[in-house]
């Protein structure tokens, strides 16, 4: 075999692999409407629920939602491909979990137990099902101490990445939507969102700039354990 039938080769088996990406996509874009109404929804049930919404301050600060980019998503599916991941037709939107996301801010952890509790009280009704048992990622012993209280798994990142994840589904669809929804602190937000713009859609290879986010976490946990003992004092008083 010369190197010209060599080429011609290798961009036929590159133009099939993105032909099948651009077919995957599609199947995304087909469900695109469901996954916004659900969205939507999830959203909507949070900032309508009085118990969130009420007091000084609100348990919920604010929330922020984003349904996934074709572009994202194609990047998405050769990226997991090169680490050996089999995604097809049958398997994509169970695989790809992050297609609609909410993200859930508040001030202060003691403020979680509200948000569970409410998360927990619509799976209870049957509005929502979960579809795999809620993670909290934390490097922080007592944060994991106090999420296991709530019955939550943890785990650690090396990015030493903060917030718990939930993923939910309509209780009665047929189709496979879901949302995953973050629930975090104001200061793990800051956090994510310097984290995110260098860390994604690849991580950063800088080893500074790996070890300051680290060191960032650390004073984002500060932070809210100070917020904490804030509101302690006051509402004390």
């Amino acid at each position: 075999m010369n190197l010209s039938t060599q080429v011609v080769e290798a961009d036929g088996k590159n133009r099939t692999r993105q032909d099948d990406i651009e077919s995957l996509v599609g199947i995304y874009r087909r469900h695109k409407k469901l996954y916004e109404f659900f969205l939507k929804s999830v959203e909507s049930d949070f900032l309508s629920e009085p118990s969130l919404n009420s007091g000084t301050p609100t348990v919920i600060h604010s929330t922020r939602s984003r349904l996934k980019d074709d572009e994202h998503l194609a990047n998405k599916i050769h990226r997991k491909r090169a680490d050996g991941r089999e995604i097809d037709e049958g398997n994509l939107l169970s695989i790809m979990t992050d297609l609609a996301g909410l993200r859930v801010l508040h001030l202060h952890q003691n403020q979680f137990g509200q948000i569970h509790s409410f998360i927990n009280s619509k799976v209870k009704a049957k509005g929502w099902k979960l579809l795999e048992k809620p993670i909290a990622y934390t490097w922080d012993p007592d944060s994991v101490n106090y999420f296991k209280k709530f019955g939550l798994r943890t785990a650690v990142k090396a990015s030493y990445y903060t917030s718990v994840h939930y993923l939910v589904a309509p209780a009665n669809a047929e189709v496979g939507i879901s949302c995953e929804i973050q629930v975090r602190t104001l200061f793990e937000e800051a956090w994510g969102e310097i984290d995110h713009s260098i860390n994604y859609p690849l991580p950063t290879k800088i080893l500074a700039n790996i070890e300051q986010l680290r060191v960032l976490s650390r004073l984002v946990s500060t932070g809210s354990r100070l917020a904490d003992s804030i509101f302690k004092v006051h509402n004390e008083q």
